[in-house]
């Protein structure tokens, strides 16, 4: 699960039913990353941060620990970033 600190959490800001694509689907290890920020496996809860543009990455088997389960990828906290990918 994401954390942040009390005197962080001024810079969060809650969406209460998101429809964008990006907050809905849950991506497959390969596919192109839609937004930068917080993704969380599908199945076994292991959190990654990533870059839009980037490509959803693969987990060896010690870090993924429902072998029968693919890894899969959903947004859980989009970041908010500036630059030519935005």
């Amino acid at each position: 699960m994401a954390l942040a600190a009390e005197h962080t959490t001024q810079y969060l800001q809650s969406i209460s039913k998101p429809t964008e694509i990006h907050w809905t689907h849950v991506f497959d290890i390969g596919e192109e990353v839609p937004v930068s920020g917080i993704y969380r496996c599908f199945f076994c809860s292991d959190e990654i941060t990533s870059n839009k543009g980037d490509k959803f990455p693969p987990q060896n088997k010690t870090q993924h620990e429902c072998d029968s389960k693919p890894v899969q990828w959903q947004l859980v906290v989009m970041t908010q970033t500036k630059g030519p990918n935005t």
